[in-house]
């Protein structure tokens, strides 16, 4: 049907592409320990663009008349913006693991296996086990009437565990979550079990806040969104389109810590955001966002960078019934050279931050924050002594990326992230 889309496609408008999405599910769920359900989707659906008469047109279906697609996508043009993008021309595609032949034939019969093992991992007296085990096989096909051509399959094996502990009027909830292109490994799912018992051993002893003021404060992979959440928004090509984006002016600029760099990379090997080439046909490749705290790069798709005078830098994403927008694919912040030991010893008196509450409401994009704390620990030179509930944190992320101390020696994958944790000087700690 590709093939027939864009050849009538190209005889009734100035250029056109489309893409093919094909995706199938399984998704096993536990609760409290026990098999909840079960369950299963199919997709398969092609997203037409075509350019005619100076304006784009877009139409999404899940069906399998062409027709029906081109008179709708050619009937959006008519109304649809005027921009002047050019396809991209045929070029070779870097190699990359996106699919996993083993992760493609589990069956649910496997997922409900490898879900019991992590609960058997997880249990034990007083702490409620959820965990949701999936797996997703599926395929990318695209082609332009340029002559691009290109497909590649893709795999996702996803854990996602969170452990409930009710003491009293005292709850805790923590959570871990791994993705890659192949089922977990058993030295992948022991650190996974030994972060999350690490949390509930950490909180059994209840901690006072430190004294209000400004502290060092440890983020850990997850507790980190809190900082990297405006600088993903800043670095897409749509918010410096927009006017935005605190960092648009800033390109080549000196603007956090010099230990602290920032890449997505589309082509490391087995990520859940792994891919050759984005939904536009743009060969992908590795891109510096954040260089040793200089500014170096925004991310665009085909329309945001033809408006901005820019270059597509191959993060055209688009789903079966919207148009391509710019989107991440792997966002890594590189490690630097302390274990986590070392980076507590940096901490006279601070906290361990591991969740926090309401992140992501608001104005994210202007940096500033101040969140209560959902998990966090007290840091008393160098040790966790315990659980800090009563307590708050603020100030404002492109601020306190400057004063970074330290950096993890190994970055986490949480989904299509890797983040080390690291210790940030002078953050606003509020104590009850």
């Amino acid at each position: 049907m590709i093939e027939l889309l864009i050849e009538e496609a190209s005889r009734r408008a100035d250029a056109a592409d489309v893409v093919m999405k094909t995706d199938e599910t399984l998704t096993v769920a536990f609760d409290s320990g026990r098999l909840k359900s079960t369950s299963s989707a199919q997709e398969c659906g092609f997203n037409l663009r075509v350019l005619h008469g100076g304006r784009l047109g877009f139409a999404g279906s899940t069906g399998q008349d062409p027709t029906a697609l081109l008179d709708a996508a050619f009937a959006s043009a008519r109304l649809g913006p005027q921009v002047a993008i050019k396809l991209p021309a045929p070029a070779p595609l870097p190699a990359v693991r996106t699919h996993s032949p083993r992760a493609a034939t589990l069956t649910a019969v496997d997922l409900i296996q490898l879900g019991r093992g992590m609960v058997d991992r997880l249990s034990i007296d007083g702490v409620k086990v959820n965990l949701v085990v999936e797996r997703s096989i599926g395929s990318v096909r695209l082609a332009n009437s340029r002559g691009v051509e290109g497909s590649y399959d893709v795999s996702t094996v996803s854990l996602s565990a969170e452990l409930v502990q009710v003491r009293g009027d005292s709850v805790l909830i923590t959570g871990d979550y791994v993705a890659a292109t192949d089922s977990p490994t058993l030295a992948e799912m022991e650190t996974m079990v030994e972060r999350l018992l690490q949390r509930i051993t950490w909180a059994r002893r209840d901690a006072a806040p430190p004294k209000s003021g400004n502290l060092p404060v440890c983020f850990t992979p997850a507790g980190s969104a809190v900082l990297l959440l405006p600088l993903q928004q800043a670095c897409s090509g749509k918010a410096v389109l927009q006017g935005i984006s605190p960092l648009a002016d800033q390109v080549n600029t000196p603007r956090f810590s010099s230990s602290f760099t920032l890449v997505d990379d589309p082509l490391a090997d087995g990520r859940s955001g792994s891919r050759p080439m984005d939904d536009e046909g743009v060969p992908s490749r590795r891109l510096s966002l954040i260089e040793q705290g200089v500014v170096r790069n925004f991310i665009y798709d085909l329309e945001t960078a033809a408006r901005a005078g820019a270059q597509s830098t191959g993060h055209g994403r688009r789903s079966i019934f919207a148009k391509p927008q710019p989107a991440y694919s792997n966002l890594v912040v590189e490690p630097g050279h302390h274990t986590l030991k070392e980076l507590l010893a940096l901490i006279e008196d601070g906290l361990l931050v591991d969740d926090l509450l309401g992140v992501g409401q608001g104005n994210v994009i202007g940096g500033a924050f101040s969140q209560p704390v959902g998990l966090a620990y007290r840091v008393e030179k160098g040790e966790i002594v315990g659980r800090v509930k009563d307590a708050a944190v603020a100030g404002n992320a492109y601020e306190l990326l400057g004063r970074v101390a330290g950096l993890g020696d190994q970055a986490q994958w949480i989904g299509s992230m890797a983040v080390p944790p690291l210790v940030i000087e002078g953050v606003a700690v509020v104590g009850a």
